[in-house]
């Protein structure tokens, strides 16, 4: 959208130069036609950088615009003037330089409309566009080309606006799309940490309750002389021991993910944040639990890194269980690569890396990396050693 907004100047000015210098005659309509292309090239050059940074301030960016936006405004006075001062066609109709305004009204006007509200911005080029008419009034055009000219330079000022403040809309949402995605991302990581953390409340809060009243009995009983307290401190003992079962459970539960539950939860998580995803899910149900678990997070992973990391407009997960079940193929590719920056990857347990050796436990391997047409692929194998 923005290399858009680029090349609609750009486009204006390479159809209309060459039918100015054209219609250009005369020892003084040449030079004056040679001087506006040559104008107009400035202009359009200037307001790459000017249309640029009034996207970035109409996003919330901060961003310098006064001394392009100066040049710029004198960039189209000069072009105005070289306009007017070209040769009034001979036959009715709309004056040829004026089909360069397109070129030389759009960087100014179109970053002036993302600056103001569309009132003032209506207000200002409609005083501009009749005082302009005015000036090809003076110079010798009739009354109806005038009202012509007007007509067509309101044209012009309304189609910039338009164009300009629709792209700096698309902008907005999609601006808004990759904070949402990153929230999202951010959500879900808060949510399993406080499902963890409940877990652990619920598994130890009450044992250790426990253990404290215990043993606050049994350090009375042995004031007292009494051996009921090395029965207090044996139960201690186990509800200790006891815990520590719990904990493991828990933790273990925590690591282990279930594949199918993954699976469903990626295409919603990708789906809700506008990404058409495909699954192909071919014998998960048969494979053994620590198969499953090892690429449960391996789904779980790369869901993750496109919502973080891509800007994905599709995902395709398949899942196949080969060679009567000896070896098991997960791929999941998508599109929407940012180009600048290495695959994301992670160190110890977490990220690429982390699955990498969980896989490794199963005599699995992890490879990813750019795949067909752009996209990016995430594939994992683990052989019949792990199937067995």
């Amino acid at each position: 959208m923005r290399w858009a907004l680029n090349v609609v100047p750009w486009f204006s000015f390479v159809v209309q130069a060459a039918a100015v210098v054209a219609n250009a005659d005369g020892s003084m309509s040449g030079p004056i036609a040679l001087a506006l292309v040559v104008a107009t090239a400035a202009q359009c050059w200037v307001g790459m950088g000017l249309l640029q940074r009034a996207l970035d301030r109409y996003l919330g960016k901060p961003a310098e615009l006064r001394r392009r936006m100066a040049c710029s405004l004198v960039l189209l006075a000069v072009t105005t003037g070289l306009i007017i001062a070209l040769p009034s066609p001979t036959e009715p109709g709309v004056h040829p330089g004026l089909m360069m305004t397109m070129s030389t009204a759009t960087p100014p006007l179109g970053a002036y409309c993302l600056l103001v509200r569309k009132r003032v911005y209506a207000v200002v080029t409609t005083v501009g566009s009749v005082l302009t008419a005015l000036l090809f009034g003076a110079a010798g055009a009739t009354m109806p080309e005038t009202v012509g000219d007007a007509v067509f330079l309101l044209f012009i000022c309304g189609w910039i606006v338009l164009v300009v403040r629709m792209s700096g809309w698309m902008l907005a949402i999609v601006w808004e799309v990759d904070a949402a995605r990153e929230i999202q991302a951010r959500l879900a990581v808060a949510e399993e940490r406080l499902r963890f953390s409940r877990d652990m409340h619920d598994v130890m809060g009450r044992n250790l309750a426990v253990i404290a009243l215990k043993s606050e009995l049994a350090v009375q009983l042995a004031r007292r002389g009494s051996e009921a307290a090395v029965d207090q401190m044996a139960e201690v003992q186990r509800i200790a021991q006891e815990s520590q079962r719990e904990v493991r459970e828990v933790v273990r539960g925590y690591r282990e993910a279930d594949l199918h539950t993954e699976l469903v939860g990626a295409r919603g998580v990708l789906s809700a944040a506008g990404i058409d995803c495909r699954i192909e899910d071919a014998g998960s149900d048969r494979l053994p639990a620590p198969v499953q678990s090892a690429l449960a997070w391996v789904v779980r992973e790369a869901t993750t890194n496109v919502l973080r990391h891509a800007e994905a407009t599709r995902c395709a997960v398949r899942l196949r269980v080969m060679d009567a079940g000896a070896r098991t193929v997960l791929v999941i590719e998508n599109d929407g690569v940012r180009p600048a920056g290495p695959a994301p990857s992670g160190k110890g347990g977490s990220g690429l890396a982390g699955l990498r050796e969980r896989l490794a436990v199963l005599g699995g391997t992890l490879t990813a990396g750019p795949g067909d047409r752009g996209t990016f692929r995430v594939t994992a194998e683990i052989g019949e050693a792990a199937a067995a």
